[in-house]
């Protein structure tokens, strides 16, 4: 499905069945054809009555990013729900190489990899709410940290819910150890970068929705163990640009919990 954010969703267009043409009969037939032909990306451009589309689904964390990022611009864009089961060609198209959600289509082209597409929108919508420091060594930090969460937050706390047992018990004492290390990077300061939410904020607060199902799955309190943490991200969900990226934590439990079940967790 694809929407202007935050309409009500409506029907994706479909992509009619294209029969195979003939092979050109000349080289000017071949350059006229070639021409003419769309791929499903230019197709969605031309229809479309913005020049941002985001292919996503509602609970990746991935993907709130980019809406956190977008809306933080002020930029109108649609939000193509993807079903990640039955994946469609507009996403295979778009990214053939990983075939995952977010993918940003502007003006046609697609920009893959969440913290690679908030880049580019910081650097494309560069008139308002910078997300990046401008000093190149803050930037640096700041890019280093997003990286982190990537790699010490996303992959521990995802064994709360789909493990059990000694892995389980890994997942969450290596997820709460990478929190704790965050929490003394935040130090004192509102936002990672500062005053106002920047690169590192918008990388780490999408996972804030995620934070029940690892408690419950988990049996821990994310809370006790980094108080500091939660106070950010209650901060965090201040700002309009986060409140409406983020789903309902009770949404990403059911898609937990369904998941679970066909892992045989459950």
């Amino acid at each position: 499905m694809a929407t202007v954010f935050t309409a009500e969703p409506k029907a994706f267009p479909k992509q009619a069945a294209k029969e195979k043409s003939p092979a050109p009969t000349s080289r000017l037939d071949g350059i006229v054809e070639e021409s003419l032909s769309f791929t499903l990306a230019e197709e969605l451009f031309v229809t479309s009555t913005v020049a941002v589309t985001l292919l996503d689904t509602r609970v990746s964390p991935f993907g709130m990013r980019v809406r956190i990022a977008l809306e933080q611009k002020g930029a109108k864009y649609e939000f193509s729900e993807q079903d990640l089961r039955n994946k469609g060609p507009i996403l295979l198209e778009m990214n053939p190489v990983y075939k995952k959600v977010p993918v940003l289509i502007h003006n046609g082209k697609p920009i893959c990899e969440s913290l690679i597409a908030v880049q580019y929108i910081d650097e494309v919508w560069n008139n308002k709410s910078p997300l990046l420091p401008s000093d190149p060594y803050q930037r640096a930090q700041s890019r280093f940290w997003a990286d982190f969460v990537d790699n010490k937050v996303y992959f521990p706390g995802r064994k709360t819910w789909t493990k059990k047992g000694q892995e389980l018990e890994a997942g969450k004492n290596g997820l709460i150890e990478s929190l704790k290390l965050l929490e003394g990077e935040l130090g004192d300061k509102p936002y990672f970068e500062g005053d106002k939410l920047g690169y590192v904020d918008v990388a780490l607060i999408p996972f804030y929705s995620w934070f029940h199902g690892y408690e419950t799955f988990g049996n821990f309190s994310i809370e006790a163990e980094c108080p500091k943490l939660i106070a950010w991200c209650k901060r965090c969900i201040q700002n309009e640009s986060v409140s409406k990226s983020l789903p309902d934590p009770q949404e990403v439990y059911v898609f937990f919990m369904e998941l679970r079940k066909k892992l045989g967790l459950e």
